[in-house]
Formats: C-alpha cells, structure tokens, sequence
C-alpha cells in the first residue's frame, strides 16, 4: 500500500506537471499568434489608424457590432479596397477599437466582440509599441485570449486601445480532453502500481514469512538449527544467512552443553562412586561393631582425601571452562608479564615433581590478558609435563619472543591422538590410569584464544623422545608505557 501510495502521488504530481505544461505551452503559442497579428485598422503609416476604415461605433461591444453589420452591407460594396483585411476582406483575427471616449468601434467584416475590461485603460499610459496579454470573452460568451495595445487615430493623432482577441475554445476543450486522458492513465498507473506492488512485495517479503516461520517454530518447539533458504545477495539475504548462523551456532552451543555435561557426569561418577563404596564400608564397620584394622580404615580415609581433591579439582575446571568464551571488555585485564608468570609455575610444578630437572630460559614478555588464567594455563602445561616426564627426566621451558615452549622427555604422544589433545575430557587410552580430568588442555587452549595467541602439542622438533607445547602470544618486550 505504501508502494502503491507513493507511485500514486508521483503519477499525479507528473500529470498534474504535465498538464500545465501543455497550457502554458499552449497558450505561450496563442499568445506568439497574436504578437504577429495584423491590425485590420492599419495603414501603411507606422501603425496610425485611418479615420475613414473606423464604421459606425457604439457605447457597448454589443452595440458596436450591431451598427458595424449593419454598415457593412453598403459600405463593403462601395469601398475601393473591399477585398483587404482592413475593409471587410477575410481575416483570422478579431479586432476592435477603444477610444479615449469609451467607444468602442470594429472594423469591416467584424463577426465578434470582445468584452472591455476597465483595465485596458492602462495601456494609454505605458510607451508606444507596448503591449498587455489577457484572458477575455467574447460578447458570445466564448473565452479568448486578449493582446492589448496602444495606436493613433488620424488625422486628429487621438491615442485609442487596440483589442486584437484570437478564441482558445478548442485549447480548453484540448486541454480539458487531456486532463481526463491523463486522469485515466493516472487510475490505471495507481491500479496497476497496487497490483505489481503487492506482488512485489510478496515475493521480496516471502524469506521474511520464512523466517517468521522459522523462528516460532524454534519457540515453540526449542529446537534450534533450523534454517531457511537463502537467495540473493539483498537484505533479506544477509538477513536470513544470519538467522542461520545464529541458528547453526545455537544448536552447536546446544551440543557442546549437552556434550560437558554428560562428560562431566561421567568424569564426576567415578569419584563419588568409590567415595560412596569408601563411606559404606566405613558406616558398615561401625554398625556391626566391627571396625577396620588401623592401616585399612588410614588408607579408605587417605583414598577419600585423594577423591575429594580429584572433585574439587574437576569442578575447579568446569568452573573455568564455563566462562564465556570472549571476556567483557576490561575484565579482568591488564598488562601482565610473562616471564614472571612462567617462574612462578615453574616453582609449582618443582614441588609437583621433586625428583625431575627443569631448564628454564625465560626472557621479559609482556602480554594484555587475564594474570590468574595464564597463570593457570602455564600450569597446566607443566603439569601434563610433570605427569608424563620418567622419574629423574628433565622439564625444559624456555621463553623468548612471546613463544613459550614446555618440552618433556616421556613417551610423546601418538600421530593419531594429536588431533584430540585439547578436546574437552579427551585423555589418551594409554594414560587413563593416571590422575586427571581431562579438562586442563581444554583450559590452555580456551585462555589462549581469549588473548589473541595460539597453542599447539606435538613430537619434539629435534625427533627425541617425549612432547613439545608451543605458546605463542603477541606482546612486547618492554612494559608499555
């Protein structure tokens, strides 16, 4: 409706436009007719009139043109110039005379009058050679177009007004014919802009309905992932592409949920399932009077201890993987020096693994990102270090230029699980036995992307036994001003 409005006022403005361009074009030429028109009046002497070619005149048009009919029959026939414009001859225009008087006088032939306007007067007053346009009537009543001049009678020089009419009925009656022609063109054009228009806007608002589809259904039924079809390049293009991103990344945000949790409920029933058998047991020996040999009931109680660290560490890592992936801007963030994070891991990781040798080369490294996750982070990577070293191994980290490299001399990690190593509760078949969740890779990674940096796990550069990590964040060597 909004298309078909506006076409509709465009449509009529430029037929509205149009039409007085044709009336001013065509009266511009009635106008142009007159300017050139002979004065029946005229003698050869520079537009001066001669008394003898003025017939009987009259108070009125009306009374004028009686007496000039009625002279003409005798006057006509006996003038030696009869067959001129100026004395009864034919002629395309309509002249009458205006005397300072108020008679009004026609010439020879004369078939009309025109009506005097008091204003005519006027042009007595401007230069010779002047002349006035107006709109006029016939004392018929039919609409003419007036040019209005000043002449000289002679002998006696009396300055007169000339009236010199052309009839603009058949320009009325053009201009009245191609009002209702444009008038219908102007219907047909707002009909057939409605009509085209709510086609046109079905079809471009068609993806819409789509979507609109589309998005109840995912309230009402929860089940995100659906996506509409996309054609074009337009709007509504980019708009549904990203619906269906949103909808792609929901259902992938969906998945990981559902995924952590049932991973964690895995990792989290192990734990409480012999931190449940250890409680039994001890409940039991207490019912039946029968209580534990010391050494038994020190080791249940020295398991429990190790299984509640194990929880409190696993729920420790879904906390900090629960973050979202993108911080708020100025959380928790600040300029924060590596070097310094990497020595403080290291003497963790030295109480960690007391009988292993580190080798740490760090140089000064300043990064923009969160203290405690990097901390944390660096960590991590030592630990998986310490984890895998053989007693008596040596650690090497090193630090230089914003790469920080954590290398062990273990058993490495096989080609086929490389692809695996930061995937959340992912743990090799090999060391499932050891102590872990499987989460602290999956740590390492979410903090270095949080800071713009990189991470990578695989075989030692140099060929040799055990793994290298590979930390690489932007920074500077020098604290920032």
């Amino acid at each position: 409706m909004l298309t078909a409005a506006a076409v509709a006022v465009a449509i009529a403005l430029s037929a509205l436009l149009c039409w007085f361009f044709v009336k001013d074009q065509l009266y511009r030429q009635v106008r142009a007719n007159l300017s050139g028109a002979p004065y029946d009046f005229r003698t050869i002497a520079n537009g001066q009139l001669a008394g003898d070619t003025l017939p009987s005149c009259g108070n009125t048009p009306q009374q004028a043109l009686t007496k000039s009919q009625a002279a003409n029959a005798v006057f006509a026939a006996t003038h030696p110039n009869r067959g001129g414009p100026e004395h009864g001859g034919p002629n395309r225009w309509d002249n009458q005379l205006v005397t300072t008087a108020g008679l009004v006088c026609l010439p020879l032939g004369a078939a009309k009058a025109i009506q005097t306007d008091p204003g005519d007067k006027s042009i007595l007053n401007e230069p010779d050679n002047t002349a006035h346009y107006r709109d006029g009537v016939f004392v018929s009543g039919k609409a003419a177009v007036v040019r209005v001049t000043k002449v000289y009678i002679v002998p006696s020089q009396e300055p007169a007004i000339m009236l010199t009419a052309q009839d603009v009925t058949a320009v009325q009656d053009s201009l009245q014919h191609l009002a209702l022609v444009l008038a219908g063109v102007a219907a047909v054009g707002v009909v057939g802009a409605g009509f085209i228009g709510r086609i046109v806007a079905r079809s471009a608002l068609k993806p819409v309905d789509q979507l609109t589809d589309a998005v109840e259904h995912i309230a009402r039924t929860e089940e995100v992932g659906t996506t509409i079809p996309v054609n074009g390049s337009d709007e509504i293009a980019r708009l549904s592409t990203s619906f269906n991103s949103m909808s792609t990344a929901l259902l992938n945000s969906r998945e990981r949920q559902t995924r952590l949790i049932a991973d964690a409920g895995h990792e989290l029933r192990t734990p409480l399932t012999s931190l449940r058998t250890n409680v039994d047991l001890l409940i039991r020996s207490d019912d039946t009077g029968r209580p534990l040999p010391p050494a038994t009931r020190s080791k249940l109680l020295g398991n429990m201890k190790a299984q509640m660290q194990e929880l409190t560490l696993l729920i420790g890592d879904l906390l900090q993987l629960s973050r979202p992936d993108s911080p708020k801007p100025g959380q928790n963030l600040a300029v924060v020096a590596l070097h310094e994070i990497a020595g403080r891991a290291v003497e963790r990781a030295r109480l960690r693994g007391p009988g292993l040798a580190f080798d740490v080369s760090v140089h000064p490294w300043y990064v923009h990102g969160d203290a405690a996750a990097l901390e944390r982070a660096v960590i991590n990577l030592l630990d998986n270090a310490v984890k895998y070293s053989p007693p008596g191994g040596t650690v090497d980290v090193a630090l230089t230029g914003g790469r920080l490299t954590v290398r062990d001399h273990g058993p490495g990690i096989p080609q086929d699980e490389l692809p695996y190593v930061f995937d959340r509760f992912w743990r090799s078949p090999s060391s499932r036995q050891l102590p872990g969740s499987g989460l602290g890779l999956s740590i390492v990674a979410q903090t270095v992307r949080d800071t713009g940096g990189e991470v990578t796990l695989g075989p030692a550069a140099d060929g040799g036994p055990g793994a290298l990590a590979t930390l690489q964040l932007p920074g500077q060597p020098t604290p920032p001003q």
